[in-house]
């Protein structure tokens, strides 16, 4: 299987966690109406060359504007389908090119104690909203869209969710998505005041033990920037390439202008 034919079927299982699925003979289309801004939770995905794109376009439109959505598209391949960017250039749709990286961990797992001061827990109701408290604060995750997720993602048996603590104090958290015997590392987050004292890197390590304990055959990460790629580097991450992506949306923000806070 190709890569980007693995990385789209993690990517289907897990986005299929928290919307509803519908399969079309040219693609997906993904629909969360109690979501509706979270733009994961309500797109077009395509991978594959569309024959006809003026009616996929009308389709998708007419499907998310009679919900009060916005439409958009995740398209993969973009170069090979001109017919449609032009499409929907047409229909009055911004795009925006996004590329990252894809990793995978080397399986090799290094002892690294954790320390006095540092302790990990599953994030329970208990401890939920000291979860919530610091992914909420990075703008990548969408702020308050993210606390919805959150709260969706704890009740799913593919997720399980981390909390670690320095001296008593919740400032980083991580998760683990699985499908079959597949991982995938998601929600890295630390508090901007505890960032640069390495938390990051126990918690990925103590995630790595967990994976390997589960008996999970992989552990995927798809890091949004060359710097987050960089840090997962450091940890057995391998890039094994880089996939494209074109957002197509036809209003609202785009992604990057989200994540720069825009």
């Amino acid at each position: 299987m190709e890569l980007l034919d693995k990385v789209l079927e993690l990517d289907r299982a897990y986005i299929s966690t928290f919307t509803k699925r519908l399969d079309k003979s040219w693609g997906t289309i993904f629909m969360n109406e109690r979501q509706p801004n979270y733009y994961d939770a309500n797109h077009a995905q395509i991978s594959e060359v569309v024959d006809d794109p003026a009616l996929v376009v009308q389709e998708v439109s007419y499907f998310y504007k009679e919900k009060n959505i916005i439409p958009r598209f995740y398209i993969y391949n973009h170069e090979d389908n001109a017919a449609l960017l032009k499409e929907l250039h047409r229909a009055g749709f911004r795009s925006e090119e996004l590329g990252g990286p894809v990793q995978l961990w080397d399986n090799k797992l290094k002892a690294t104690p954790l320390g006095e001061d540092f302790s990990i827990e599953e994030v329970t109701d208990k401890n939920l909203q000291e979860a919530i408290d610091i992914e909420i604060t990075i703008k990548e995750f969408g702020g308050a869209i993210r606390e919805v997720a959150l709260k969706e993602e704890i009740k799913h048996p593919g997720f399980t969710h981390f909390l670690l603590r320095y001296k008593g104090v919740a400032c980083s958290t991580a998760c683990i998505f699985h499908d079959g015997d597949q991982a995938r590392l998601e929600s890295v987050a630390t508090l901007e005041e505890y960032r640069g004292k390495g938390l990051i890197g126990k918690l990925i390590r103590y995630i790595q033990q967990q994976v390997h304990d589960r008996g999970f055959s992989h552990l995927w990460v798809f890091p949004i920037s060359d710097k987050v790629e960089n840090v997962y580097s450091r940890y057995g991450f391998q890039t094994l390439g880089k996939i494209n992506t074109l957002h197509a949306f036809a209003g609202g923000k785009s992604i990057m202008e989200i994540r720069e806070g825009k």
